[in-house]
């Protein structure tokens, strides 16, 4: 099988799919309820560090595709 992207693309696409998905596990938590009010959701972590992340792990993407090595 011949993949059309080299192999340093492949290791650039892996590494940014790793940063978009730490990206969104920084969002992650718990929600707040109709009961109860969690303030975590206001976080810094959850507010901007994650999206942020994930931000720069699609930006990663984009560069990691169109990255041309050196010939």
């Amino acid at each position: 099988m011949r993949f059309y992207l080299p192999k340093i693309n492949l290791i650039l696409i892996a590494v940014s799919l790793a940063v978009i998905i730490v990206g969104f596990a920084l969002m992650a938590g718990e929600p707040s309820g109709a009961t109860e009010y969690n303030p975590d959701i206001f976080s810094v972590r959850r507010i901007t560090i994650g999206p942020m992340t994930a931000l720069a792990g699609f930006v990663l993407m984009i560069v990691a595709i169109l990255w041309k090595g050196k010939k």
